[in-house]
């Protein structure tokens, strides 16, 4: 008989999203812009910061992940992390914002490079742990696929808002008085502190239930790699899960750029009027986007427990393709065109956000049956790995690309500047055929995945044969 999370369980699990998202997203779509309009640094310089941040995340993502696994406390393994590590975390996003005014180049991209560092760290130190309670919070098929949706709602809702508020805190701070950057570590002050607070609920309140008796006998490091390496079903999850975002975060970063230099034609504070309320143009982009996304979660979830999760999410990556490239139809001030696409891409979006967490749990069943070891600290870790990779990786793709386009920072205190030829003709393919290519590869890995319902339910016979005969040795 399958047994059901409480509702509150996962209302509350699920909010730990937040914080995740709403950090991630802020620094997704507005990162890169920050650094080349606000701090003032050459995108390829800026680049860089991000290459040194790929490093360090290769670095600590799974070495946080390992010792989330051997962590042993009477709160539990991944608990404390989150009781210890929540608040620095929100902290840690503030000081992400706040480049000093130094002329030196240099000088600038080794604080944002440092603040980048710091607060990546504190992020992997509460995201390990917190994605780690998925498999040791339910062991059946379909109440997984739910609890991600929790979790995909809290994520969207998360992002829905930043994208909204947050240049409209931004616009408050300078109305005010203060500056740009101000503005931007007040949003990162807002964030922070809201998303830190969900995270410590949960360390303090959710229970760990399918922790193993046993913990794991200790692994050398790379020998940890390895054995993720050798789980051939975590090759394919690991691909779809670098594929996935690098699509979703080739929109944030580059929809910026193309939004402001392509269809406001240079206008830096343009609005658009949506029902009645004046939104900057990213938040009317981005705000519609993320709404469609939220209201098409319980169609992807309703879809993934008829069908299953491969064709659920093979199809719609098929429909984000079809209005990814679209989007190189845009035209300049076409605002109404713009929209109606921005809502269509959310449905594609929408898959792309609550499916492919629903399958790495599946994964780490897979894997315990064939090691006899439980090792979700090292695949979340690795997950982390990727989701952070993947988001340094296409800023510092974005900035080299703006970089060798001509790109130029627009000066101080203008509301109006126009972008040369080259940049906005690479800003458009970025935003389009680039993305194509990306969503292209997911739906090819998708289409090889091994795991199916039937295979897993077949995993879960065999492992609880296993338990039950472990448990029998003992008496």
């Amino acid at each position: 008989m399958r047994k059901k999370l409480p509702f509150w369980l996962k209302a509350l699990y699920g909010s730990g999203d937040w914080g995740l998202s709403s950090i991630g997203m802020m620094r997704s779509i507005f990162y890169a812009l920050y650094l080349t309009d606000v701090v003032g640094i050459e995108p390829r310089l800026a680049s860089i910061g991000a290459l040194v941040g790929i490093v360090w995340d290769a670095v600590n993502d799974p070495i946080i992940g390992v010792l989330s696994d051997r962590m042993q406390s009477r709160l539990g393994r991944r608990r404390p992390f989150l009781l210890w590590f929540a608040f620095p975390f929100g902290l840690s996003f503030v000081i992400l914002w706040s480049a000093p005014n130094w002329e030196s180049q240099i000088a600038l991209l080794t604080y944002v490079t440092l603040a980048f560092m710091i607060s990546d760290t504190l992020t992997t130190l509460v995201a390990v742990p917190y994605l780690s309670l998925t498999p040791e919070l339910t062991q059946d098929y379909d109440e997984r696929t739910s609890l991600s949706s929790f979790r995909t709602v809290f994520q969207l809702l998360a992002a829905m808002t930043v994208v909204i508020t947050a240049p409209m805190i931004v616009d408050k701070v300078i109305e005010m008085g203060g500056s740009q950057q101000q503005g931007f570590m007040t949003a990162g002050a807002v964030f922070g502190s809201l998303g830190s607070l969900p995270l410590f609920l949960i360390g303090w309140f959710v229970r760990e239930r399918f922790s193993p008796e046993k913990l794991p006998e200790a692994l050398p490091f790379r020998e940890t790699l390895r054995v993720a390496w050798q789980n051939v079903p975590f090759r394919y999850a690991a691909g779809i899960y670098m594929f996935n975002w690098s699509a979703v975060d080739m929109i944030a970063i580059t929809f910026p750029f193309f939004l402001l230099y392509w269809v406001a034609k240079g206008d830096l504070l343009a609005k658009v009027n949506i029902l009645g309320l004046e939104l900057a143009l990213e938040s009317a982009f981005f705000g519609v986007l993320m709404f469609v996304c939220v209201l098409c979660v319980p169609f992807w979830l309703w879809l993934a427990r008829t069908r299953n999760k491969r064709e659920a999410y093979i199809l719609g990556m098929v429909f984000w393709i079809t209005v990814q490239s679209m989007i190189f139809t845009i035209q300049p001030g076409d605002t109404t065109y713009m929209l109606v696409l921005a809502a269509l891409a959310g449905v594609g979006v929408s898959a792309a956000y609550i499916l492919p967490d629903s399958i790495l749990p599946d994964v780490i069943e897979w894997d315990e049956l064939r090691t006899g070891r439980r090792q979700e600290g090292i695949y979340y870790g690795i997950r982390t790995l990727i989701r952070k990779l993947t988001g340094a990786l296409i800023i510092f793709i974005t900035l080299q690309i703006l970089g060798w386009s001509g790109y130029q920072s627009p000066p101080e205190g203008v509301t109006q500047f126009t972008q040369p030829e080259s940049a906005l003709t690479a800003i458009r393919w970025m935003v389009s055929f680039l993305g194509v290519i990306i969503l292209t590869g997911t739906i090819a890995l998708a289409w090889s995945y091994p795991l199916s319902r039937e295979k897993y339910q077949r995993i879960q016979k065999l492992l609880k044969r296993r338990r039950d005969e472990a448990t029998s040795a003992k008496l």
